[in-house]
């Protein structure tokens, strides 16, 4: 896939940095994207979909347990995909310091996600399909209603097409960020701009560049995702996983 005009989006960023302890504190003891869902680690989904959109360069942005991640993460990469590792050392602070960690790896507009999201391929298709690479490009779902346990998402207020304000605490609020992006590298230095005290999140970033009208809002339509942050985030992706899998197979899927 490409943008009309430009090259193919050849490169992602993958963040899975940190430790995963609302996950932990429950008994699972492997790292977030091993974490196994329907009978396979979290990450093959991700990994998969990438593959399909082209992706040839994975950056793993790793920290928290990395040896051992990066031990269970190079076999599932998938063939025609390079393993990139980064690590960041301060991995305890925000997701924007771990993309952070990525600036000196990436010159040309990339794939950006969390390895701990689901998505349809739709999602990713969509980003590339619809993206302008000169911005930064958001997925956004307007399906609120939709959305499992609504106030730990990261909310978003667009005007126009565009991404006017973010925020976990946002309010009025219009649709739910999924945690899927298409970045040019200028977000790097929105990002440093960011920092307080060397620390700052993603949103941060995303925020500063929404004031000066830089991010598209891409809606994703009907397609799917969701974070697998909890047990219970973890057993209603398994859910619709496994509703999915039925209804490819003709059997009528029960909805929880």
């Amino acid at each position: 896939m490409a943008f009309d005009g430009a090259g193919p989006i050849t490169e992602a960023v993958v963040l899975m940095a940190g430790s995963g302890s609302r996950l932990r504190l429950s008994g699972h003891a492997v790292p977030k994207p091993l974490l196994p869902v329907l009978g396979r680690p979290l990450i093959c989904y991700l990994l998969e979909n990438l593959a399909k959109a082209g992706v040839g360069i994975l950056h793993a942005v790793v920290g928290w347990e990395s040896e051992r991640l990066l031990a269970g993460l190079a076999p599932l990469v998938p063939d025609g995909m390079r393993l990139h590792p980064i690590f960041n050392r301060e991995w305890k602070k925000q997701n924007g310091v771990s993309l952070l960690a990525a600036e000196a790896e990436v010159t040309a507009p990339f794939l950006l996600t969390m390895a701990d999201h689901l998505f349809d391929f739709a999602i990713l298709e969509t980003l590339v399909r619809q993206g302008d690479p000169a911005q930064l490009n958001l997925a956004i779902d307007r399906k609120i209603d939709s959305i499992f346990d609504l106030d730990d998402a990261m909310k978003v207020q667009t005007r126009n097409g565009r991404v006017a304000a973010i925020g976990k605490d946002l309010a009025p609020y219009d649709a739910i960020d999924t945690g899927a992006f298409l970045c040019p590298p200028e977000i790097f230095r929105y990002l440093k701009a960011a920092q307080r005290g060397g620390d700052c999140s993603l949103a941060d970033g995303v925020g500063l560049m929404a004031a000066d009208s830089k991010v598209l809002a891409i809606d994703i339509g009907e397609a799917w995702w969701q974070d697998v942050d909890t047990p219970a985030m973890r057993a209603r992706a398994e859910d619709e996983l496994r509703n999915r899998a039925q209804f490819k197979m003709g059997v009528l899927p029960v909805r929880p």
